[in-house]
This record gives structure tokens, C-alpha cells and sequence, in this order.
């Protein structure tokens, strides 16, 4: 995603007036439960207010212009409609006079719309389904493969295999352990994807995505190495590459990571 450039709420005071430059105030990241009482927060506010849904897939050009059909082409911060096309899962732009929100979800908007107020039903609608989401975490030597309905962790395995680490020296013994080490990683991936099957094929037919994470050259070998995968192509939700080695631990957190939204909030102006 595009960095945004701002950093602080500014203001310029004048005679008998205060007008609010727009500048980012603050990004913050909301689990499922917080993410649906800030939209309930947000619905009950009463004031002037549009409500702007982006699906995924749109262009800089279209998102311009449908901040200019809201007549908020320059009302709002340098950079908005960059940083709502690049979003991969679409986006909800909820504009009033004194609070602006980017509502980046974790899962996709398939449809585009203006409306007047906060309207939070597509978001409240995507927030309260109970997905069903595996999940493949792999890093050389260790791996974890789960299935959550929502947030719930319905299915995991966990586990560890030996790959050594680089040869530092030279010569032939060096093409010798790099040819083991290469035999390791095939057998290790081998491994991992009959885990992958064991635990996914039962949910397959109902999956709605699936997420990978851990070290992005193990995830292209495994899919590479593991066709069974090749079935989800149009359901991958994302890539989780910060990732740590996996565990249980780090298999239930991401989880929470895979619900999580992002939200921008900006101040405007106040006259």
C-alpha cells in the first residue's frame, strides 16, 4: 500500500473562525468484534455525512472521479483516491464535514455506490459472515496449516522439518551439501503439502479463501511443488510475509490478522 504522507490534525485560526486543514490524524487496525462496534459508533453519529464503496480492481482514475461526483475532489487529503486504488480488497470512504474515515476491510467490496450518511451495511455484512479461511504458513523447517470458521480455529496442524542451513564454504563440498540441501527442502515441502491436503480437502468445496504466510520464496515453492493448492488460485485473500516462524501461537494470531481492518482517520474542516 502507498505510504501517506501526513501526520498530524492542523489548523489555521482566524478572526472569529477556525478552518481545519485536512491532514492524516491517525491509521489504526481494528479486530472483527472492535472493527463492528466502530461501525455501529459510526452509523448512530447524526450528521452530514456520504458514504463512498469502492470495489477492488478500481482505477485511480475512476475512484478521481467519483470523489469529484461527491464534490470532494478538493476537500479531501492529497493521495486518497492512490491509496484507495491500491487497496487490494476495495475500500469505504465515509465523509462529513468535521471526521473522514478510510475503512480498508479484510476482505473484498464487490460493489460500487454513493449514498448520503454513514451507510455500514456492505462493511457490517462483510464483517459478520462467518467465512471459512485456511490458512498455510511455511518457512523453511517449520510450518502450520489451519482452518478457521470466522475467527474460530476449527482445524491445525503444526509441525517441523529438517533443512540445513547454507553451505558458507567453497569448492565441491559445497555443490555436495547444496545438492542435499536442495533434497531436503523437496522432501520437507512434500511433507507440508500432504499436511496442506489432509487438512484443507475436507473443507474444499465450502472454502471461501485462503491465506498464505511466512517467507514469500518458500510459499512460491510450495505452490509450485503442491498442485492440490492450484484449486484456490481465485480465493488467495492475501500473503502474511511477516510472518514468524510458524507455531500454534503464531497460527492463532494470524488468524486475528487475517480479520483485522485498517482504518485512516482525518480531521475536516469546522467552521
Amino acid at each position: 500500500m502507498t505510504a501517506l504522507p501526513w501526520s498530524a490534525c492542523s489548523r489555521i485560526i482566524l478572526p472569529g473562525r477556525v478552518i481545519f486543514i485536512m491532514f492524516m490524524s491517525k491509521r489504526f487496525y481494528l479486530d472483527r468484534a472492535n472493527a463492528i462496534s466502530f461501525l455501529g459508533e459510526m452509523a448512530s453519529a447524526e450528521k452530514k455525512a456520504i458514504s463512498l464503496y469502492v470495489p477492488q480492481g478500481t482505477t485511480q482514475n475512476r475512484v478521481e472521479s467519483l470523489l469529484g461526483k461527491m464534490s470532494l475532489a478538493n476537500a479531501v487529503a492529497p493521495d486518497v483516491a492512490e491509496v484507495i486504488a491500491n487497496s487490494r480488497m476495495g475500500a469505504a470512504f465515509f465523509w462529513s464535514p468535521t471526521q473522514t474515515y478510510l475503512v480498508l476491510p479484510p476482505f473484498p467490496i464487490s460493489e460500487e455506490y454513493i449514498t448520503d450518511g454513514h451507510d455500514v451495511g456492505p462493511l457490517h455484512s462483510l464483517l459478520g459472515r462467518d467465512y471459512l479461511i485456511a490458512l498455510v504458513l511455511v518457512r523453511l523447517g517449520a510450518y502450520s496449516v489451519g482452518v478457521c470458521r470466522g475467527t474460530e480455529l476449527i482445524d491445525s496442524k503444526t509441525g517441523t522439518g529438517l533443512v540445513h542451513a547454507r553451505h558458507k564454504k567453497g569448492g565441491s563440498s559445497q555443490a555436495r551439501f547444496a545438492r542435499h540441501r536442495e533434497k531436503q527442502i523437496e522432501t520437507f515441502l512434500t511433507r507440508v503439502c500432504g499436511h496442506v491436503r489432509e487438512h484443507i480437502e475436507p473443507h474444499a468445496r465450502a472454502l471461501d479463501y485462503l491465506v498464505y504466510g511466512g517467507a514469500r520464496t518458500t510459499i512460491l515453492s510450495l505452490r509450485r511443488r503442491c498442485p492440490f493448492l492450484n484449486q484456490f488460485d481465485d480465493r488467495v485473500l492475501r500473503m502474511l510475509l511477516d510472518i514468524p516462524e510458524p507455531r500454534q501461537v503464531v497460527l492463532e494470531k494470524a488468524v486475528g490478522t487475517v480479520w483485522s481492518t485498517d482504518i485512516i482517520e482525518w480531521c475536516g474542516e469546522d467552521s
